[in-house]
């Protein structure tokens, strides 16, 4: 399984590496043809606004929208999360974004980068939770879709959610030595969404 890293913008290298230190290999993307050949995705943290922009502008961001929409296997940490979502509150720069997940979030909910903070999450699905969790200028999810599983909270707010073949963070698992939330995406997302459309591929002969 080809995993790809989202290079326009953001944590680029911070993700390589936590897919290196669990022993999976992953390729940054940014091209047409490379995002086409890769068979999930990852949507770093960085700036949403600047890393949508710059999908448009290199001619992706249809096609990323496509594939989620198809089935391919995605993970948004922070901004990633953000462009992940259906809806973005307050949204007064008419924000695009890929979509695919039926929540809607609010922009740095938790404070401006002086109120960025860590703290110990508890992470259904995840052994050995709770998880360290780095929250830099974080979104938080205030309305979520009937498909979507809350897999972590904090003030009563989600901040981890899975639905179907899209996982999303508003916290930044790349930026710790933990990398459980990277070996979740893997075995939760990859391996069982790769089985159930093989399942169905089979299915259908």
């Amino acid at each position: 399984m080809k995993i790809g890293v989202l290079a326009l913008q953001g944590d680029v290298r911070e993700h390589l590496q936590a897919f290196r230190s669990i022993g999976v290999a992953a390729e940054a993307v940014k091209s047409y043809q490379s995002i086409e050949a890769v068979d999930a995705l990852v949507i770093p943290g960085g700036e949403s606004t600047v890393i949508g922009r710059l999908a448009e502008i290199f001619g992706v961001a249809d096609l990323i929208r496509h594939r989620i929409s198809h089935g391919m296997p995605v993970y948004g940490s922070c901004a990633g999360m953000i462009l992940l979502a259906d809806e973005i509150e307050d949204n007064n720069s008419n924000q695009k974004t890929f979509g695919g997940l039926q929540v809607s979030v609010r922009r740095n909910a938790f404070g401006r980068q002086v109120d960025s903070f860590e703290s110990d999450i508890n992470f259904q699905g995840i052994e050995g939770s709770p998880v360290r969790a780095i929250f830099i200028r974080a979104p938080w999810i205030e309305k979520i879709g009937n498909r979507v599983e809350v897999l972590a909270s904090i003030e009563g707010h989600p901040v981890a959610v899975r639905q179907g073949n899209i996982f999303a963070t508003s916290f930044h698992p790349e930026l710790t030595e933990d990398h459980r939330i990277h070996s979740y995406f893997i075995e939760k997302i990859c391996r069982e969404e790769f089985a159930v459309q093989k399942s169905a591929k089979v299915g259908l002969v």
